[in-house]
């Protein structure tokens, strides 16, 4: 099945296309303020980061948040982030990367958990909507895993996408694990939220670059 569909790419936006990982270690930071823990720095946030969240700071903490502490850490994590993303841009090359891939023929779409409603805008505010398919965020207050998301997103483009010929680039282990769940490919990319260890770890190709990630995704689906 699926022979005739060319190659598919289907993309994470934080930390990925999105270089805003600076604005995610200031917003966690404010977090644990909350509770009265000093900052980490963005080489300790790569290495405990852990979905889903509380995890994380179970890590830096050395304890689960309470239930209250939670909820006020994820109300002021999302106001700093909001905040501080406004001065983020695009990861170096993505419009070159995404036009080529493009206009080779070939096909490529955005899933993210992050929130949908703001998720799209964003996309439209740096004009590269037109390269996608399809740009899928989380809906709904707590939403599905990566996994559970990532097989609604290729099951909404069945049609014209092969699972087998499909490649997830993203910046933390759950992309990895979401694109086995779904039997498609992995490549990470190290720029983002998961240290090159934690990615490694996965067992799916890590790269430095986007750009390495696209010609390592062609090889891998050729």
């Amino acid at each position: 099945m699926g022979k005739h569909m060319g190659s598919h790419l289907v993309w994470d936006w934080n930390g990925t296309l999105l270089d805003d990982v600076t604005a995610v270690v200031g917003a966690a930071n404010a977090a644990l303020e909350v509770v009265g823990r000093e900052a980490i720095t963005v080489e300790q946030y790569r290495e405990w980061y852990r979905v889903p969240i509380p995890k994380f700071y179970e890590r830096v903490l050395g304890r689960l948040p309470t239930d209250a502490e939670w909820d006020a850490m994820d109300v002021v994590f999302q106001r700093t982030y909001l905040q501080n993303c406004v001065a983020c841009g695009l990861t170096t090359g993505v419009e070159a990367l995404l036009r080529d891939w493009r206009d080779a023929g070939r096909s490529q779409s955005l899933l993210s958990m992050h929130v949908h409603d703001e998720l799209v805008p964003a996309v439209q505010g740096f004009g590269i909507e037109s390269h996608f398919v399809r740009v899928d965020g989380r809906r709904g207050p707590a939403g599905p895993s990566k996994a559970e998301a990532m097989e609604r997103h290729l099951t909404a483009l069945a049609a014209t996408v092969s699972v087998e010929r499909t490649v997830v680039i993203g910046d933390a282990a759950d992309d990895a694990v979401a694109a086995a769940h779904v039997g498609a490919w992995a490549v990470l990319y190290t720029g983002g939220a998961h240290s090159r260890a934690n990615l490694e770890a996965t067992g799916a190709p890590v790269v430095d670059s986007l750009a390495e990630a696209v010609d390592l995704a062609a090889e891998l689906v050729a």
